[in-house]
């Protein structure tokens, strides 16, 4: 990966938001959810370098602490998707029939609604908070995710290792687990690091309708929203948690394109 600048920039990037995130609680900064309203709106300065928001808060002590929820609640969604879509595709992939018919009607229902419009959904009817954004998420993104992973299965299940496995005896879930998922984790982690920018913009696109993080958390979408009505008088506490988003996705885009690269033996560089 050396050789890419762009997986080497993505690399960057996302390394330094997950440092960021894991040390945010030792680094000098003040409490992201203290309130000061004397020192409400004031601008980016050497006490407060992104300045402070609509209630005195630090708005550079929220974007480090924000970036913990918002790589936690990516992370975990992430996580959960890939679970499904990982049983879900196997099965129907592996086994076929009536099973892969049913399973894929189920895809198919799915990816005929908006992945927003459902996720908004799904938010408004648990309620708000960061668990129900999280579960909606998931609920709604793993089914691409499934048709993919089947394809994989489909292509994979007829091969010779496939085949021997079978011709020893070992059972079905040995030779989806031991044999056909080894042999497709490398799309299957370049899938999982392409995406998980497309969950960042949900996560932080819900958060910003007020569905996800509830006041006082620190949550980049969350941020936007507060930072609404300020844009004429403190525009930078709409563009730090902006920027911030739109470089974490960047930074994962990157890093995945990377590493489809380097998987892929057909293009491999020396």
């Amino acid at each position: 990966m050396r050789h890419d600048p762009g997986a080497v920039a993505g690399f960057v990037i996302v390394a330094a938001a997950i440092l960021a995130a894991l040390f945010a609680p030792l680094l000098p900064l003040p409490s992201p959810v203290e309130v000061d309203l004397q020192n409400r709106l004031l601008s980016p300065s050497g006490a407060f370098p992104l300045g402070t928001d609509h209630l005195g808060r630090d708005e550079l002590s929220r974007l480090v602490f924000g970036a913990r929820t918002t790589l936690m609640m990516s992370g975990a969604s992430l996580a959960i998707i890939m679970v499904i879509a990982t049983v879900v595709g196997s099965l129907a992939g592996y086994y076929g029939g009536w099973l892969d018919t049913g399973l894929m009607m189920l895809v198919d229902l799915l990816l005929a609604f908006p992945a927003l419009i459902l996720g908004v959904a799904v938010a408004g009817i648990l309620g708000p908070s960061l668990v129900n954004v999280m579960i909606a998420v998931s609920v709604v993104w793993w089914a691409s995710h499934a048709r993919v992973i089947r394809a994989m299965v489909l292509s994979a299940r007829h091969r010779e290792y496939v085949v021997a496995a079978r011709a020893i005896g070992a059972s079905d879930g040995r030779i989806i687990v031991f044999h056909i998922a080894r042999n497709i984790m490398g799309p299957f982690v370049v899938l999982a690091t392409l995406d998980i920018g497309w969950i960042i913009l949900g996560i932080a696109g819900l958060s910003f309708l007020g569905l996800g993080a509830q006041p006082p958390t620190p949550e980049w979408g969350a941020m936007l929203n507060d930072s609404r009505s300020y844009m004429q008088t403190a525009p930078s506490l709409l563009l730090a948690p902006g920027i911030a988003i739109f470089l974490l996705v960047l930074g994962f885009n990157l890093l995945g394109d990377g590493l489809r690269d380097m998987l892929d033996p057909t293009t491999y560089r020396l």
